[in-house]
Order: C-alpha cells, then structure tokens, then sequence
C-alpha cells in the first residue's frame, strides 16, 4: 500500500517554460548541424535573423509555434522532432543540466552569471561543473541542519498543526483504509494486528540484538524485512512496528531538508497513534464520556493499552474537531526544558524571537513542572493554574525515557474543565511567566548572595541544543545501517 499521502508537503509547480526553452533550443541546434546547416543558412531558410535564431538555440527566447513549424520545415522534419521533451544525446542533457544549474539559486548566490556553453568545452568540465553544484547544495543543506533551522521548522509545523486543530483527516484515512484491509473488528489494535499490517505491506519482522544505535529500526525494502532491536525492554512493540512501517503507508521519500525529515516524523506518529487509537472507535466513546462529565486521559490510554503520552496525543488530535474542545498538550523535560508543545486554546507558552516554543523552560508553577515534586506517580496530577491569560486546568503525568524523566500534561481553558475527572481538585498555582521575574530570575536577595559564586553543569536533553547531524536522516550513521544490512541480508543477495 503506497498512498503517497502528505499531508504537510505542497507541490511546487515546476518551471515547464524553462525546460522546453532549454530543450528545444538544444533539439534545433543538433537537427540544425545533423544536416550540416550554419546558423545564417537556417535563418535565411525561415526568414529571421541569424542572433534571433541563436537566442532561441541557446535556450534564452522562447520560439512561437509558427516560428517552430517554420524550423522543423526548413529542418526536414516533423515538428514533434522538435518538441520532444528528451535531449537528443548525452551532450544535451549535460549542456541543459549545466545551464539550468546557472539559473538556480546556487550560481546566483556565489555571484556567477550565466555563460554560453560551447562545443568546444569537453563533457567531463560540464560533469565537474554539475558534480561541484550538487556539492554546493548539499553543504548548503548541511549548514542549514542547525538548531534555528530545527526551530524555525518546529515554528512552521506547529502553526499549521494549529490551523488544523491538529486534526489531519488524510492520515486519519490512511489508517481507516489500513485497518479494513487487515479486517480489523474495531477496537484497540492487538500485537496480532499490527503483525497483520506488516504481512499486508510485504514485510516479514526479524528481532536482532545488533541494530545500529542511533537507529530504532531499519526497513530492509529490497527484501522486504523489518529489523527491529531485541535489546528494547521498554515501550509499546506494537508501536515500534507501526513507527517503521508508517512511512511506507505514507509513501514517504528520502528526506532532502530537516524541515521534510520533521514532517515526515510527525506524519508517522500521528498515523502510529490513529492506527493504535482508531477514530472511529474512539470518537463515540469520547463523546459519550464528554457526556457523563468523564474525560480521562488515563482512561484513555488503559482502554487501548497504550502509553500516557500516546493518548495524550491522540486526545489532542481529536478534542477540537469531534468533542469541540480547544486543548494545549505538553512534554517537559525534568530539567524543565520543553520538548514537545501544541496549543489551539490561548495558552501563553514561553518563545524565543523566532516563536519556536521547544527548547524554552517552562514555568516552575505551571503543572508540567510542578508535577515532578509530587511523590504519588501511580495517579495522574491535576491542577488549576492562574495566567495572565486566564485560569486554565491541567492533568499530567511523569514518565520514564532513555533522557531522563518527561512530564506530560494536556490541559484545557477554566470553562471546559467540567467535562473533565479531576476537576475537583484543590490544586491551585500561580504563573506570571511573561514577566521574568515569575520563575526565570531569583528572587533578589538570592541574586546578590550568590550571582557570580555559583556555576552548574547544565542538565538538558542533548538533542535540543546540539548542532543537528548531517545528512537525510539526522541522527543516522548510514555506513553502519548500510553495513547491518548488508550483513544480515538473505544469502545470495
């Protein structure tokens, strides 16, 4: 099943005008010489001047259709000949390769201007010339893997996110379709479901306790294995399957920029969740808790045995379009750094200049941070919190990770917290985070004691502040992953 779903990408028209200008000019010029034809003798043949023609050979004036017959005419040959969008031998493409190359962003930007690409210049300067471009882009896109870049892609993917009340029916589809073609009952997703879905997609699944470490599974496509690590004591398994094959469903290519990479992560964990949490299951028991003045989360996450955090998730997915509650979901690092973050309800989440909201600290009174002092973590944490933008109402939890303990909290404005359990809660705070001295400055008399005599080992997660790896799939040592799989590929491959 390969959808080719997308639901973040939009395509961008692509410059058609240029691509036959290119290519036509190149088609005339070889049928022009093919016939031992100058350039005067086929101007005069048409009736056009010598430097017209030679504009339109080099791809710089775009010939009318009259003009074009006129050509194929005095040519000898049909004008398809000349309009066909294929170059008629391996020098063209690399002429139009290179000329299209001195177009692009990359030649502007180093302040080269176009120059006419003659016969007389061999075909390896032109590969050189087309091999030191995509070399070019690719450090270019290297440079731009850095932690603004990774902000200011947070930054655009949550606004559409917002737009979309986090709500994507494509991918909600996609599960759907998914799901009936397994014959799934309904209900919770079982361990046998999900091994279903990887038959359905023609993989077979192998557990191995050498899968490269900065991977958490590897897709063999060629021989249609999914290799996931033994080593994995945490965490739900039907959920590592599905994170693996999700991308398969979605039709996904390799990664060209860290903003795609991203999108293409979100897109698999939200599939992940609608596939483990069908909507259309979970929707009419939403509604009939909203009923009963009975939203959980936790009910939530034990009626389909998955973890907090996924049915914190997939709450928010489907709060604002089917139940009509505007809801804010928050993943905060025990360091107080925040990991995660969506809001369609107002809330005032700290930002940097770029608005990025990952990475800020969040507020030491607010319930994602005040739940980390709690000793009772058998039950969820409820609490009322007074903002300068209102008294809104949170449930959270702490949980374990390979980085330490998150706390994950979903939270909603003071007047939907009667569809809520918890809301009788006692717990009350206060925030004022947009003023710095709430939580961001120390008090001042603790400021003059100890300003200048104390310096800590800061403790936040690594991936936050790092400079992002290279390559498609950030993170990713690819000589390793390309040595596993060659090593465990099936004999005679």
């Amino acid at each position: 099943m390969d959808t080719g779903v997308s639901v973040f990408s939009a395509s961008l028209p692509l410059d058609d005008e240029e691509v036959d200008t290119l290519t036509i000019g190149r088609r005339i010029r070889q049928l022009r010489t093919a016939r031992g034809l100058t350039l005067d003798d086929l101007a005069a043949a048409v009736g056009r001047a010598p430097s017209q023609l030679s504009m339109i050979e080099n791809g710089h004036r775009e010939a009318k259709l009259t003009l074009l017959q006129a050509i194929a005419r005095a040519l000898e040959c049909r004008l398809d000949a000349i309009l066909d969008a294929e170059p008629l031998d391996a020098r063209a493409a690399l002429e139009i390769s290179v000329e299209r190359a001195m177009r692009g962003p990359t030649f502007q930007a180093l302040g080269i201007a176009p120059f006419r690409v003659g016969r007389s210049v061999p075909d390896e300067v032109l590969a050189a010339m087309l091999a030191l471009q995509g070399e070019i882009e690719r450090l270019r896109e290297e440079r731009s893997a850095t932690p603004e870049e990774a902000r200011r892609a947070n930054v655009a993917l949550r606004r559409l996110m917002r737009t979309q009340d986090n709500h994507f029916p494509d991918l909600e589809r996609v599960a759907s379709e998914m799901l009936d073609a397994i014959d799934h009952p309904g209900g919770p997703l079982t361990q046998r479901g999900a091994s279903d879905i990887a038959a359905h997609l023609g993989f077979t699944l192998h557990y191995v306790p050498d899968l490269p470490s900065s991977t958490r599974s590897i897709a063999d496509a060629r021989n249609g294995r999914l290799y996931l690590s033994t080593r994995v004591a945490k965490g739900d398994p039907r959920a590592a399957v599905l994170q693996a094959l999700s991308s398969r469903m979605l039709g996904h290519g390799e990664p060209t920029s860290y903003d795609e990479f991203l999108r293409q992560r979100v897109e698999t964990n939200y599939l992940t969740g609608a596939l483990l949490l069908p909507e259309a299951h979970v929707v009419p028991a939403l509604r009939e808790a909203k009923e009963r003045r009975a939203l959980s989360i936790e009910d939530l996450r034990d009626a389909y045995s998955v973890s907090y955090e996924t049915a914190a998730h997939r709450f928010t997915n489907l709060a604002t379009v089917h139940l009509g509650i505007p809801v804010h979901f928050l993943k905060v690092h025990e360091s107080g750094t925040i990991t995660k973050a969506y809001e369609n309800d107002d809330v005032n989440f700290p930002t940097d200049r770029l608005g990025s909201i990952e990475g800020q600290m969040c507020c030491r009174r607010w319930t994602s941070r005040v739940v980390f002092d709690e000793d009772d973590r058998f039950n969820p944490y409820y609490q009322y919190t007074d903002t300068g933008n209102g008294t809104y109402w949170c449930t959270a939890r702490v949980e374990q990770s390979s980085e330490g303990a998150h706390s994950v909290s979903v939270g909603v404005r003071f007047d939907d917290t009667k569809w809520f359990r918890g809301r009788d809660t006692l717990n009350r705070g206060v925030s004022r985070h947009a003023v710095e001295t709430c939580c961001r400055r120390a008090p001042a008399e603790l400021e003059a004691a100890w300003r200048g005599r104390a310096w800590p080992n800061v403790r936040t997660p690594r991936t936050l502040l790092a400079t992002l790896p290279t390559g498609a799939f950030p993170g990713v040592d690819t000589t390793e992953m390309y040595e596993f799989l060659q090593a465990h590929a099936p004999t005679g491959e």
